[in-house]
Formats: C-alpha cells, sequence, structure tokens
C-alpha cells in the first residue's frame, strides 16, 4: 500500500487538505517557484505554501 497524501513544503503551516487551511502564494519567491535560478526551498519549487486560513 502507498501513501499518496501530498507531503508538506517546508513553508507549509500544515498537510495539504487540512480543514481551516488553504494554497497561498509563496512569500520568499512571490509564487514563481524559483530563487536564483534554483527551485524555491521554502515552497519547495511549486509557488504556493499552505496556510491558515481564517479570523481570530
Amino acid at each position: 500500500m502507498t501513501d499518496d497524501t501530498p507531503k508538506p513544503a517546508p513553508g507549509d503551516q500544515a498537510k495539504p487538505g487540512t480543514p481551516g487551511t488553504g494554497e497561498n502564494v509563496c512569500p520568499d519567491c512571490r509564487g514563481t517557484g524559483r530563487l536564483d535560478d534554483r527551485p524555491c526551498p521554502t515552497c519547495d519549487g511549486t509557488g504556493v505554501v499552505v496556510d491558515g486560513v481564517g479570523g481570530g
């Protein structure tokens, strides 16, 4: 059996699909997925991070 659950990127606050979260533009690469011609280490090159959503 394989685990098909997406793994969190280093900049994620939670695993993808966690209730109360949503995708947001990566603050470091500004959504490009690249920093200095390399994959962004914060979002693993995706350009997005998973953040908590909601007020408080």
